[in-house]
């Protein structure tokens, strides 16, 4: 919701404006604190009354526009308006509030007279657009509407005041380097020295630093470094000149490491915060699933005793169906008797089924209304546990940044490669021993075959490699045989 107030005179002008035909439906919605019972004669009234001082403007306008497609109800409205009301002073102040309808879209108008009669003096209105923008974006974040670029720049603040919804927020939101030059320049611009530029800068969520080379830096929460000259857009003279030597300054590891101790403060903060609102859900999450099962087991005592009535009557109306006496006794004799017992039984077997599938019917329907309430308990339980898991990266981070430690993915670790000396001229290289020839084993001359072996030649050739092998010593321990 966009808000933009100012403060005016011009009372009838105000008033004539508010009420013009040319919205399709203008309703006054509101008049309080004043005498009068038109919006006309209300601004004069208010004119009257400043007469009494020297203030010229004495009314202060404030137009609500929600975004295009948003369904915002009277309530909120008049919610916001509070809400402006309190964050501006004027409590209490005679108020008016006009509503319009154009183009199929929704607005509000609150005009108040700032004069206090009882002091006769003016409600000093110091930073109403910057309370504004405030207000507006906290509207924006607690309806969940996309927020404006102008709103979003101004969303960059001291991350240290966050709640944990704008924690979130600001981390789905990502950074961009047009806003961080914009955040700097506001507060070199805005400063006159190097206190100012510090408390500045710290309000927008920097911490002004002493950098290794480029001299003065500004350090976010996320332990990101930026040149103050550079994102300013003045030279490192001037910068020198205001601030002074940057000596004296924080270096950017101390700056990162108590930017890390504060935010882990606030991770802390924000964890509690997210454990009691939890805590809270689950709390009216039982409550609700209480008062519902009492009173599906009111319906279900209901439906029994209900059945139980009917089942009776039918019983009853069954039985009275076989007639007593002699008819009885002819009925029997006739089989009329048993033709009733038949039907009696079929008729109450249908009677059960009928009850069984009512009994379903009941059943299914309160499964679904307790499914519904364990799916909305199931879903903020998942909102809650990765509300949980992002704030205990976010604090195991901070941890190891309020340490000063670096967190890297550690280096694999490289075998040192072994240094091999070439050999000598005429030299044979003598190759290392592997466990596969760990036995020594007498080489064994393999027949030279030229040819083609044929039977008894191959005979001989295996008669002579026996022979050699049980010669060979170290035979009983490794045989090898070559083929």
């Amino acid at each position: 919701m966009i808000l933009i107030g100012n403060q005016r005179g011009g009372g009838r002008d105000l008033a004539q404006h508010l009420l013009k035909e040319e919205n399709d439906h203008v309703r006054l919605h509101q008049l309080r604190g004043f005498i009068a019972d038109d919006l006309e004669d209300a601004f004069k009234e208010a004119y009257a009354v400043s007469r009494g001082t020297r203030c010229k403007q004495f009314l202060f306008s404030l137009s609500l526009n929600p975004p295009k497609d948003a369904k915002v109800s009277t309530e909120a409205f008049e919610s916001a308006i509070e809400r402006v009301e309190r964050k501006l002073g004027l409590n209490g102040q005679p108020r008016a509030i006009v509503f319009h309808e154009k183009e199929g879209r929704r607005h509000a108008h609150a005009v108040w007279s700032r004069i206090k009669v009882d002091e006769m003096k003016a409600v000093q209105l110091s930073h109403s657009t910057l309370k504004l923008m405030d207000v507006s974006r906290e509207l924006h974040i607690e309806h969940g509407w996309k927020m404006p670029r102008g709103l979003a720049e101004r969303s960059e603040r001291d991350p240290r005041n966050f709640t944990l919804e704008e924690w979130q927020h600001a981390k789905r939101n990502g950074v961009d380097p047009r806003d961080i030059k914009t955040h700097i320049q506001d507060a070199w611009e805005m400063s006159d020295s190097k206190t100012a530029l510090k408390h500045a800068l710290e309000e927008r969520g920097y911490r002004l630093a002493k950098g290794d080379k480029r001299g003065y830096v500004a350090i976010d929460y996320r332990g990101e470094v930026y040149s103050v000259p550079k994102y300013a857009g003045v030279k490192t003279k001037e910068v020198r000149t205001r601030i002074g030597d940057p000596a004296d300054l924080p270096s950017v590891d101390e700056a990162k490491a108590a930017w890390a101790s504060d935010m882990l403060k606030k991770a802390q903060e924000l964890q509690r915060e997210a454990d009691q609102k939890r805590e809270q859900e689950r709390q009216a999450f039982a409550a609700k699933r209480a008062e519902l099962v009492a009173r599906q087991r009111a319906e279900r005592a209901a439906q029994d005793q209900a059945l139980t009535a009917r089942k009776t009557k039918e019983a009853i109306a069954r039985q009275d169906r076989f007639r007593s006496g002699l008819k009885g006794l002819w009925d029997r004799l006739r089989g009329e008797h048993r033709r009733i017992l038949e039907e009696s039984l079929r008729d109450g077997l249908a009677s059960d089924r009928r009850d069984k599938q009512e009994r379903d019917q009941l059943i299914v329907q309160h499964l679904k209304q307790r499914r519904e309430i364990v799916k909305g308990q199931v879903q903020e339980r998942q909102r809650h546990n990765e509300v949980t898991r992002g704030l205990d990266a976010d604090r195991a981070a901070f941890t190891v940044a309020a340490r000063g430690q670096i967190v890297d993915e550690p280096e694999r670790m490289e075998r040192p490669k072994p240094v091999r000396t070439p050999p000598q001229r005429n030299e044979t290289p003598v190759r290392p021993k592997s466990l596969s020839t760990q036995w020594q084993v007498a080489a064994i001359p393999e027949p030279k075959v030229s040819a083609p072996l044929n039977r008894d030649q191959r005979r001989e050739a295996f008669k002579e490699r026996r022979r050699i092998e049980s010669d060979s010593p170290a035979v009983g321990k490794d045989r090898t045989l070559d083929r």
